[in-house]
């Protein structure tokens, strides 16, 4: 597998520090921390499965990672400032 091929891997449900990384590079410094967890889940579910690798089912989905994909894109956006 080349380097460049581990952006591709499959993403599941359990990934969610990979999928809050993509959702900061899709949407940059256009959501801010407090905007991050205003955002509501049928938008943030909505755009983790528009995510190119994602694999996870809809019906898996539980408030739990919802949750936790939230705290993780803020410390994903707060890096990056």
């Amino acid at each position: 597998m080349a380097f460049e091929d581990i952006d591709n891997l499959p993403i599941q449900w359990n990934d969610h520090e990979d999928i809050a990384m993509k959702l900061y590079d899709r949407f940059g410094d256009e959501f801010t921390e407090g905007k991050i967890y205003r955002i509501r889940f049928t938008d943030l579910l909505d755009w983790i499965m528009e995510i190119s690798n994602f694999e996870g089912k809809r019906e898996d989905c539980s408030e739990g990672h919802l949750e936790q994909i939230q705290a993780k894109w803020v410390y994903e956006w707060r890096d990056n400032q």
